[in-house]
C-alpha cells in the first residue's frame, strides 16, 4: 500500500497509512503545542502509546516557539526518538500553512542532530491545527526535496485512515509529481 518517492538528494520519501506510534523508524514527529502539553490528537495517541516519560521530558524544554523541536525518549514505542515540533504556541489553535512547513523544516533538523536516519511524520497542523491534508502533504513534501540530509535516508509520511492517505499521496503528487513507486525494503509500519 506504501508509496515511495526516490528524491535527487538521496531521500527516499514514503506515503504510508497507518498508526504513527507503530512506525518503526529512528524518530516519529509529535506536531505539538510550544507548551508541549501533549493532549489530544497525534500528541495524545503518542502519549497512551508511550507512556508519561515522553511528556515529563518534553515539558522540561517548554515553552519551545514554532520553527524549533526538541527531541525526547520515545518510552513504550518501536521508535528511538520523539521530536516534538510546534506547530501553534497553545494548545488546540488554528494556524496558518506557514507553521507546518517551519515545523517540518525544524523537526528534520532536529533529526539530523540526533542523527536519525529514519523519521515518521504526520500531517503536521492537520488535526486540531485544521489544515487540509492535502495542503500540509504538498508542503512538506517540497520541505524533503528541499532538505540537504546528512544522516536521513527516509522520511515517512503516515497517514490516519484511508481519506487522509489519499489527499496525502495526492499533495505528495502535486509536490514531486507522479504517483511514486510500490515501496521495497522500507520497514516503516509494516516490518517488512
Amino acid at each position: 500500500m506504501a508509496r515511495c518517492w526516490r528524491l535527487g538528494n538521496g531521500i527516499t520519501l514514503v506515503v504510508d497509512e497507518g498508526d504513527i506510534t507503530r512506525a518503526r523508524v529512528d524518530a516519529i514527529v509529535n506536531a505539538a503545542n510550544s507548551l508541549l502539553i501533549m493532549g489530544g490528537g497525534v500528541a495524545g495517541a503518542i502519549l497512551r502509546a508511550g507512556g508519561r516519560i515522553i511528556e515529563e521530558e518534553a515539558r522540561k524544554h517548554a515553552p519551545v516557539p514554532v520553527g524549533k523541536a526538541v527531541a525526547t525518549t520515545a518510552g513504550r514505542l518501536p521508535a528511538k526518538y520523539v521530536i516534538h515540533a510546534p506547530t501553534m504556541p497553545r494548545p488546540a489553535m488554528r494556524i496558518p500553512l506557514e507553521n507546518a512547513v517551519k515545523a517540518t523544516k525544524a523537526a528534520l533538523e532536529e533529526a539530523e542532530r540526533i542523527g536519525a536516519s529514519s523519521i515518521a511524520f504526520p500531517a503536521m497542523g492537520a488535526g486540531v491545527g485544521g489544515l487540509k491534508v492535502r495542503d500540509v502533504a504538498r508542503e512538506m513534501a517540497r520541505v524533503v526535496a528541499e532538505h540537504k540530509p546528512t544522516s536521513i535516508r527516509e522520511v515517512h509520511f503516515i497517514a490516519y485512515g484511508e481519506r487522509a492517505y489519499r489527499e496525502m499521496l495526492e499533495g505528495v503528487a502535486e509536490a514531486l509529481g507522479g504517483e511514486g513507486e510500490e515501496c521495497e525494503g522500507t520497514p516503516g509500519l509494516h516490518g517488512q
